[in-house]
């Protein structure tokens, strides 16, 4: 039976990514989809955390650039990543995989408060821990917020799951003559302006020296591909991986 090279993975999830083919919302297919990969995850002796972003509900950056206050927006941002997260939740309950909510937004009657005690004690009991409502201020993007509770909680790696490969010298969706990274280091990753997470969440990371991975999540099998080690998408680390 295969076991995971990583002791606890936090995994980040884009919001777009649980829209599947529609233009916004949740889609009940993805979110089954999802649930059954983390199943896998955990059946591998894995602890699994997750951030999930607010993309299929609302995004606080765009909110901003059509004139809303940017603060505001992030709030609602913050808000929607709840939605997403008390979702997927429930779909693991469903597939029997205990999980629990926690948030940065206070609301108890909803789901947890944050809390690195608290998160640490459900990974430690065999939870999925879901952090909710980013790092609970404006101005702060869900990578940031990954990067941070991925070393608040000692994660073993960062595994970005995106609906591309990897990270390319360009948008791979729009131009095709894009290149693929097969790996980058964090200096290469801010010089070159490369889009695969906001600048504070790279240099949090960089600072601290997290590696993080970036890979396609609708590929069956890809995310036990990434934490088992196999080479798939792109590796970030303080240090090119040749």
């Amino acid at each position: 039976m295969a076991t995971g090279k990583y002791k606890r993975v936090l995994l980040k999830l884009s919001g777009e990514a649980l829209m599947g083919d529609a233009a916004f919302g949740i889609s009940n297919e993805v979110l089954s989809y999802v649930a059954d990969e983390i199943k896998e995850l955990r059946g591998l002796g894995s602890e699994v955390a997750i951030v999930i972003g607010a993309g299929n509900i609302f995004r606080g950056v765009a909110g901003a650039s059509s004139g809303m206050d940017r603060a505001a927006a992030d709030n609602m941002g913050m808000l929607a990543t709840v939605m997403n997260a008390l979702a997927i939740n429930d779909i693991l309950d469903q597939n029997g995989t205990p999980s629990t909510v926690l948030s940065a937004i206070p609301m108890e009657t909803v789901c947890e408060p944050y809390s690195r005690r608290m998160a640490l004690k459900h990974l430690s009991h065999g939870k999925v821990v879901i952090f909710a409502a980013g790092t609970g201020n404006p101005y702060f993007t869900t990578d940031t917020a990954a990067v941070l509770r991925g070393l608040e909680i000692n994660a073993d790696i960062i595994c970005k799951a995106t609906r591309v490969d990897g990270v390319y010298d360009k948008d791979p969706l729009a131009h095709d003559d894009a290149v693929k990274f097969d790996s980058l280091n964090f200096d290469e990753v801010l010089k070159r302006r490369l889009k695969v997470m906001d600048s504070a969440a790279i240099s949090l990371a960089m600072d601290n020296d997290k590696t993080i991975l970036v890979f396609d999540m609708n590929i069956p099998g890809n995310i036990k591909k990434a934490i088992c080690g196999e080479k798939i998408g792109t590796l970030i680390s303080g240090d090119k991986n040749e």
